[in-house]
């Protein structure tokens, strides 16, 4: 079922994305070698708090954390644990936070210190494609455009696309639809209408786009180990175009002044 929005809902959704958006931004000084993920999960708890909201993760399918945090080869839904990150590592923090009974969720991969060339290349290309996936959310457009367009830039560098995992509605429910896959073909899917509201969420693998799931029921992980990029935005369509709710300002401002300590 698609619930379209009405602007007064959009606002208040844009107010839920950006609480997640602040809340990613908070973590972005702390994400270095020795933190532990346990520790950041718990700045955003309080974070979301203080804005007067939920952690939308928490509790939501009986997930234990605020976060969902994955490590390298992790894909999406790592459960933060006690491992200090190390030099080289990258992580993608995953957040929710609930406000005004309107869900916001969105995630960006961090580096941890230097890390590889090909990994930062990676994660480039990923955040590359949600832009362009971005781009296509256009009144009369069709998901399947939103999704061509993220594969052939993936593919085009060599990268796999998780097929498993994919995009969503967003609204009074964490996950609503349409299904907003990471492949696909142009005019397929549902048609993009005025007030649509779905979160856009590339993973895309340095090597294989096969992926399996670990013993603990949630962490998902590449099929060859090799490292995941994972980026995440909140997209409204308004007077036809679309309209980014969630920002990564609140991040780059922060590792702006990481990076001139």
């Amino acid at each position: 079922m698609i619930h379209y929005k009405t602007r007064e809902e959009i606002e208040l959704m844009r107010e839920s994305a950006q609480i997640v958006s602040k809340t990613l931004g908070a973590l972005a000084a702390e994400v270095k070698p020795g933190v532990t993920p346990l520790e950041l999960d718990a700045i955003a708890e309080t974070c979301i708090r203080d804005h007067g909201a939920i952690p939308g993760f928490l509790g939501l399918y009986d997930f234990p954390n605020t976060l969902c945090m994955s490590l390298n080869q992790q894909v999406v839904h790592g459960i933060p644990n006690k491992t200090p990150l190390q030099e080289g590592d990258i992580i993608s923090i995953d957040c929710g936070a609930l406000k005004n009974d309107f869900y916001g969720d969105h995630a960006y991969t961090f580096e941890v210190g230097e890390v590889a060339p090909e990994v930062r290349e990676l994660l480039k290309v990923t955040k590359e494609c949600l832009d362009l996936g971005i781009a296509q959310v256009k009144k009369g457009n069709r998901i399947g455009d939103v999704s061509f367009a993220i594969q052939q830039h993936a593919e085009k560098h060599g990268y796999g696309v998780v097929r498993e995992l994919v995009g969503h509605g967003l609204g009074k429910k964490m996950h609503e639809g349409p299904e907003v896959p990471n492949f696909g073909k142009r005019g397929r899917g549902p048609v993009i209408k005025e007030g649509l509201v779905i979160a856009i969420e590339p993973m895309i693998n340095l090597g294989t786009k096969e992926v399996r799931q670990l013993s603990d029921g949630w962490t998902i992980i590449t099929g060859d180990n090799k490292p995941s990029a994972h980026f995440e935005h909140d997209v409204a369509v308004v007077d036809g175009k679309p309209e980014v709710l969630s920002t990564f300002s609140y991040i780059e401002e922060a590792l702006k002044k990481t990076s001139a300590i």
